[in-house]
């Protein structure tokens, strides 16, 4: 993301930091499961939980040589874990992790924009009732109409956001599941 047009909450979501985090958190969450079925030891489990780490720059030292961003990051992940990292990945594909965090990661990012249109409603909630005996001329076809009331227009805006958030959270609804 260019820095100058990008909103420092939306910025870091769709940092590295991030995603390798979300990552994290992903193949963790996976290694849980795979204690419950038996997969992992719990003496593995704990030191994975105790000692996954990872650094940014590190992965994509390793990403420059191996070429592949999920093994770069579970190689990096490894270099901390030690010997009980063999389990972490454990029956997993890439996608796996890169389509779930990608999901994480845009319900994130739609959260704050929910937000943000929450306080654009109640804006105009407020010009709407500050301003709804001030009038001013309508328009239609792009040239003056009949007098409106400029309360009304905000009305209308607010009505038409009301539309917008649901559609929005619609969005995210949809785009809230991972393939793990």
């Amino acid at each position: 993301m260019i820095d100058r047009y990008s909103r420092k909450q939306i910025a870091s979501i769709w940092s590295l930091e991030n995603k390798f985090k979300i990552w994290l958190d992903i193949e963790i969450a996976a290694c849980e499961a795979n204690a419950q079925l038996g997969v992992i030891p719990p003496q593995d489990l704990a030191i994975i939980k105790e000692k996954a780490n990872f650094n940014v720059s590190r992965i994509e030292e390793i990403e420059n040589q191996v070429h592949h961003d999920v093994i770069a990051f579970l190689t990096c992940v490894a270099e901390y874990v030690g010997p009980s990292s063999r389990y972490i990945h454990y029956g997993l594909t890439s996608s796996d992790i890169v389509d779930t965090a990608l999901s994480i990661q845009m319900k994130q990012a739609g959260e704050i924009i929910l937000n943000d249109i929450d306080q654009l409603l109640e804006v105009l909630k407020k010009l709407a009732l500050k301003y709804k005996h001030t009038p001013c001329m309508g328009r239609s076809h792009g040239v003056h109409a009949e007098p409106t009331t400029f309360g009304t227009k905000m009305a209308l805006y607010y009505h038409e956001f009301l539309r917008n958030r649901k559609r929005m959270q619609d969005a995210i609804d949809e785009i809230s599941y991972g393939k793990l």
